[in-house]
């Protein structure tokens, strides 16, 4: 039985991009930190023993965030060891 033959490989065109408000990962970061932070005031006033975890992923999650924003900045202002993909690329 003979192989068919190859077809060169279609020219597609690339997919849209995705919304801004649903790639930006700010919203999920301060999310986050806030839902451990009140897990964290909520074990502490109940007196349950998770409150250290609790307090403990706030304390990362603010971490985190300020770091996060550390690099969007430096991508902003274009700074060459800014990490890449924090910002939409200009139109």
């Amino acid at each position: 039985m003979p192989v068919p033959a190859e077809r060169p490989a279609e020219r597609l065109a690339p997919p849209p991009a995705m919304p801004t408000r649903w790639t930006d990962p700010a919203p999920v970061i301060g999310g986050g930190t806030a839902v451990f932070a009140a897990a964290a005031v909520a074990a502490t006033v109940a007196d349950w023993s998770i409150a250290p975890t609790a307090w403990a992923g706030t304390a990362l999650g603010a971490l985190g965030f300020g770091l996060f924003t550390l690099q969007r900045r430096a991508a902003r202002r274009g700074a060459r060891t800014a990490q890449k993909g924090l910002v939409p690329p200009p139109v």
